[in-house]
C-alpha cells in the first residue's frame, strides 16, 4: 500500500494493490473508488485532500509488513 500526496493539486492517492484500474467510481464529492478487472478495490483518490482528511499526522498500527518512507 502506499500513499502519494501531491501538494499541487492537493490530492491524495492511496494505492492498496499493484494491479492496474479499469473502472472508477465517484463515490462522493471529489472521492473516487477505483477497481481491478475482478472488482477488487485497488485505490482511493481524494481531492481536495487537506479539507477531508488529516494529512499532518500518519499512524501505522501493528501492519505486518515493512513499512518505508520515500524522498520527497
Amino acid at each position: 500500500m502506499k500513499l502519494n500526496y501531491h501538494p499541487e493539486t492537493d490530492s491524495l492517492y492511496i494505492d492498496l494493490a499493484e494491479r492496474p484500474s479499469v473502472e472508477s467510481r465517484e463515490i462522493s464529492a471529489g472521492v473516487v473508488l477505483d477497481y481491478d478487472a475482478g472488482g477488487n478495490l485497488v485505490g482511493i483518490d481524494i481531492d481536495n485532500a487537506s479539507r477531508k482528511v488529516e494529512l499532518k499526522r500518519l499512524v501505522l498500527s501493528k501492519l505486518p509488513g515493512k513499512v518505508e518512507n520515500a524522498a520527497a
